[in-house]
């Protein structure tokens, strides 16, 4: 047998290392976190399965609405009359290709009851202001929908600012007020469904849901509030603080209510069916950042795109910047919780990948150099160790598979209207590789966020001192041109005027049919 060369010596050794108690634990770890991933998913899968079958029995049962509500007799005009109203307040931020399509599934809902539209932009500069107004031309007559210019915020975040003035300019007979993001498409019976769990139970504080990225689906997009729908009494009358602990140095909305909502022991649902479709700018997939970022990780010096990368690490940033912010000690306590726990699970996944792949180059190079089997006994272990992750690794994929198949059929048949959504274009491997990629970054994130207490969003930093915004600074000459992933124009040329198209006659003939009389504002 040959003498172990250096790197092989090395190599080897470093197999045996990763054999010791607290490496095996890590790798047993390891595969912990990806059969509970797997668990996880299974039931969310379960349950919207289950979702699917009720709508198919009750659409074989004759009731060619199941899609909207359970009983067909709901849709009786004796019983829409009856409904609340509701104001959906949309917060808007530049123009992307997706956006137009996602505001016509918005506006053309099939809800039975008086319902508004409030668009809301920083000013008339953003080209989304151009492509909304010219949008609710289009629908005009058929749905209420109105542009709303906010200004600039100063005590809090732009986009939480854009909501609560879009909350002052509400209907004054509006129940609920529904927060929504202008990147999701809507089903037509959303809100209806909101509205009825709302009706149901009172006591509900905040309904929210997820979108189903396209083409992602990878873990981080269920970490991301779509939307929310809350009592609007509780803005109007500054309930537990809602109104003044966004205003007063809020930067995200949806952490800044779930500390709100934990501190006064109030209830948070998501609906089954709050899945919504979420499209990516079609020149940010995900393989595209995964291959930019491992080309910068090996120094490969090929034709790397910085500005794609340093969208995603805003991206990324964002994420865990909203841990920096809080409104109590307890929040601060539950951020810190948060901080530490994802920090440590994050590394934890990540870990055990590095030393199989460790085991598998020793056990090759064992192979191919024939060394004998006195130095191989460490590795043996280590490659069962790494067989084992693969195994668990897998599990843990087919169950993200199962539940993304199940959600992209949910949400085809919430909205038999619109083009079939395919998994054609998830890469799975990619996906596994975006999930290594992202939580390896994570942590680092998060120290730079906790360390640096600022961030640049969309053109603006946000400067935090004792977890709220102190500072807001603005240079539109020097900012982005679009948005961090969501490929979104920021500034620039006015949007051209939509083409009328079948779509937006279907729309118009949908909104029509849903609002048999017109309310008063």
């Amino acid at each position: 047998m040959s003498a172990l060369h250096s790197a092989d010596s090395f190599l080897l050794s470093l197999s045996r290392a990763f054999c010791s108690p607290l490496a095996v634990f890590i790798q047993i770890q390891g595969c912990v976190i990806c059969l509970t991933l797997a668990i996880g998913w299974a039931f969310a899968a379960y349950v919207r399965k289950r979702e699917i079958n009720r709508i198919e029995d009750g659409i074989k049962g004759g009731n060619s609405f199941a899609f909207l509500c359970h009983d067909i007799y709901e849709l009786e005009h004796s019983n829409q009359v009856n409904l609340p109203r509701v104001s959906v307040v949309m917060p808007l931020k530049g123009f992307g290709e997706h956006n137009l399509h996602n505001w016509k599934s918005q506006i053309t809902s099939l809800y039975g009851g008086p319902i508004e539209f409030l668009f809301v932009v920083e000013s008339t500069e953003d080209p989304a202001y151009h492509a909304v107004s010219q949008l609710i031309t289009e629908f005009k007559g058929d749905v209420d929908a109105r542009v709303i210019v906010a200004g600039l915020s100063t005590t809090c975040s732009q986009k939480i600012h854009n909501q609560l003035v879009g909350v002052e300019n509400m209907h004054k007979d509006s129940k609920y007020v529904l927060f929504l993001d202008d990147d999701v498409r809507f089903h037509p019976g959303s809100i209806g469904v909101l509205t009825t769990e709302m009706e149901k139970n009172p006591e509900i504080f905040i309904q929210t849901g997820y979108p189903l990225d396209l083409p992602s689906g990878t873990l981080g997009s269920y970490c991301i509030y779509e939307y929310h729908m809350m009592h609007a009494d509780d803005f109007r009358h500054d309930n537990y603080g809602v109104v003044s602990g966004l205003r007063d140095g809020g930067y995200s909305d949806d952490m800044t209510l779930a500390a709100i909502a934990g501190a006064h022991k109030r209830l948070i649902t998501s609906p089954p069916v709050a899945v919504f479709p979420h499209p990516i700018a079609s020149d940010l997939t995900f393989s595209r950042f995964v291959v930019v970022t491992i080309k910068l990780f090996y120094y490969i010096y090929i034709h790397v795109d910085f500005d794609l990368l340093s969208r995603y690490w805003n991206y990324l940033r964002k994420q865990t910047f909203v841990l920096e912010s809080y409104i109590s000690t307890v929040n601060w306590l539950m951020n810190r919780a948060l901080f530490l726990t994802h920090f440590y699970l994050s590394w934890g996944f990540v870990a055990p990948y590095f030393m199989a792949m460790v085991h598998v180059a020793a056990a090759l190079q064992i192979y191919i150099k024939g060394y004998s089997y006195g130095e191989t006994t460490c590795t043996s272990g280590g490659l069962l160790l790494a067989i084992w992750l693969a195994i668990s690794t897998f599990t843990e994929l087919l169950s993200m598979w199962n539940l993304t198949r199940i959600e992209v059929q949910l949400c085809n048949i919430l909205s038999p209207e619109a083009p079939k959504l395919s998994l054609d274009y998830y890469n799975w491997s990619m996906i596994f590789v975006a999930m290594l990629v992202d939580n390896f970054l994570y942590p680092i994130s998060a120290f730079w966020s906790h360390f640096s207490q600022t961030i640049n969003w969309s053109g603006i930093r946000y400067n935090l001192k004792n977890g709220k915004i102190h500072k807001i600074e603005r240079n539109k000459d020097k900012g982005p041109e679009f948005t961090d992933l969501g490929g979104k124009h920021l500034y620039g040329k006015k949007a051209a005027t939509p083409k009328a198209s079948l779509l937006g006659s279907l729309g118009r003939s949908l909104a029509h049919w849903h609002q048999p009389k017109k309310y008063d504002v």
